[in-house]
């Protein structure tokens, strides 16, 4: 295999290659078996696309600790509930984005109201799941807080395109630590930075819906297209999270033109 073939492959979800001490993928003698099976296929006609492996969801009253156990981060049960738009994004088109600083995974400091001229995408998550961490107590039964994953290597995936298509720049933004984030960051492979706001600064200044779980105030899902330091617009809500990025990808191929 190529290393090109072998990237293309976790980008598909086909590999999950976990990573050892010094940073590097290690690969298992199940992954090899997939590999197998997949190009087995393929020469029958199979696309890879086609034959990605069906992952467990974890099931709804297995418990540790008092939360949630998930293993799979990558994929989203068939029965997550939907978010309801309840006009708490309404009021954020035309507003000016906020004089905040927030730090970034690439170890830069940016700052919101300056983002530079064009369009910038600004998408905002709850929390990323971590091999070996918990989720909060019924985490899959809250509209819209599963999937945080999916919706990164969407935009991962996308990322090529979106910046074609007019993103001058793309961010992530939680409240998570900035070295949580990086930890994801470098797992997913992801091109651009996760900017962290643990004191959730940005939903204050700009009035963004929230919720808490597990006594924890964290950000609903949504993204901000910011043009010239203004929103330009706003997603709200998202569901679902791992086909959002396609969704801000064509918004930007049809608002080619100029400001909406």
């Amino acid at each position: 295999m190529t290393q090109k073939a072998l990237r293309y492959y976790e980008r598909l979800g086909v590999l999950t290659p976990v990573r050892g001490e010094n940073g590097y993928r290690e690969y298992r003698e199940a992954d090899a078996r997939v590999v197998e099976v997949v190009r087995s296929l393929g020469r029958l006609g199979i696309p890879v696309q086609q034959t990605r492996p069906r992952r467990c969801a974890p099931r709804p009253n297995d418990k540790r600790r008092g939360q949630s156990v998930v293993t799979d981060y990558m994929s989203l049960p068939s029965d997550l509930p939907v978010p309801e738009d309840d006009g708490a994004a309404d009021h954020l088109a035309g507003l000016a984005m906020p004089p905040i600083t927030l730090p970034g995974t690439a170890g830069s400091r940016v700052a919101l109201d300056d983002l530079g001229p064009g369009r910038t995408v600004l998408y905002i998550y709850p929390l990323s799941g971590r091999p070996g961490v918990d989720l909060p107590d019924g985490w899959d039964a809250i509209p819209g807080a599963r999937g945080c994953t999916p919706e990164a290597c969407g935009f991962r995936d996308h990322h090529a395109e979106l910046r074609a298509a007019g993103a001058a720049a793309v961010f992530g933004l939680s409240s998570q630590s900035t070295d949580y984030q990086s930890e994801l960051g470098e797992r997913l492979d992801l091109p651009f930075e996760i900017l962290s706001d643990p004191d959730l600064e940005v939903a204050d200044a700009l009035r963004l819906p929230t919720f808490t779980a597990d006594d924890r105030r964290l950000y609903k899902r949504l993204t901000l297209v910011v043009t010239d330091g203004r929103i330009e617009h706003a997603f709200y809500p998202i569901f679902p999270p791992d086909q959002h990025a396609a969704e801000v990808l064509q918004w930007l191929r049809d608002h080619a033109g100029g400001q909406a």
